[in-house]
C-alpha cells in the first residue's frame, strides 16, 4: 500500500510565489496610470473652474476682465491655479502654469501630471474653449496671448 505525503512540493510553491509576484507587477503598472490619470483630471477640474470665477470678476469690473481689478490677481483665480499646477505636480508659477488676461479676454493653462499624446498641458480660455496644448502651444501662448491655440 502507498502512503502519500500532505504537503506540496518545493517546486510548486516556487511557482505560486512567482504568479504571485507578475500579477502584483501588473496590478502595481495600472495603479501608476490611474493616478497619472487622476492627477490630469484634477488639472482640468480645477482650469475648467477658472470659467465661473473669471465671469464674477468681469461682472464686477463693468464688463473687463483687466480692470479695476484683474482676473489673474483674483484670490480665486490664484488658488485655483496653484491647485491645477500642485496637481500636475509642480508649483505655482515656475514654469508650470500662467494666466494671461486683457480687457476682453483671458487664457491660462497648467502642466498635465503625464502627457496625453503629444499634449503636456490643458489650456483654458474666455471663449470656451479648454483643450491640450503642446509645447509649441504653450510657448506661442507665452505671457501675453489670451487664447488657446
Amino acid at each position: 500500500m502507498f502512503k502519500f505525503k500532505k504537503g506540496f512540493t518545493l517546486i510548486e510553491l516556487l511557482v505560486v510565489i512567482a504568479i504571485i509576484g507578475i500579477l502584483s507587477s501588473v496590478v502595481l503598472a495600472s495603479l501608476n496610470t490611474a493616478r497619472a490619470k487622476g492627477a490630469n483630471a484634477a488639472v482640468k477640474s480645477n482650469l475648467n473652474n477658472l470659467r465661473a470665477q473669471t465671469e464674477i470678476v468681469y461682472d464686477d469690473n463693468n464688463g473687463s476682465y483687466l480692470s479695476p481689478n484683474s482676473v489673474c490677481a483674483n484670490p480665486q483665480v490664484v488658488a485655483a491655479m496653484a491647485a491645477a499646477a500642485t496637481a500636475g505636480g509642480g508649483t505655482a508659477g515656475a514654469a508650470t502654469n500662467d494666466c494671461n488676461v486683457a480687457a476682453g479676454a483671458w487664457a491660462a493653462y497648467s502642466v498635465l501630471r503625464s502627457a496625453e499624446g503629444t499634449f503636456t498641458t490643458w489650456c483654458v480660455d474666455s471663449t470656451g474653449a479648454s483643450k491640450g496644448q503642446t509645447a509649441a502651444n504653450v510657448t506661442t501662448l507665452g505671457t501675453t496671448g489670451t487664447a488657446c491655440i
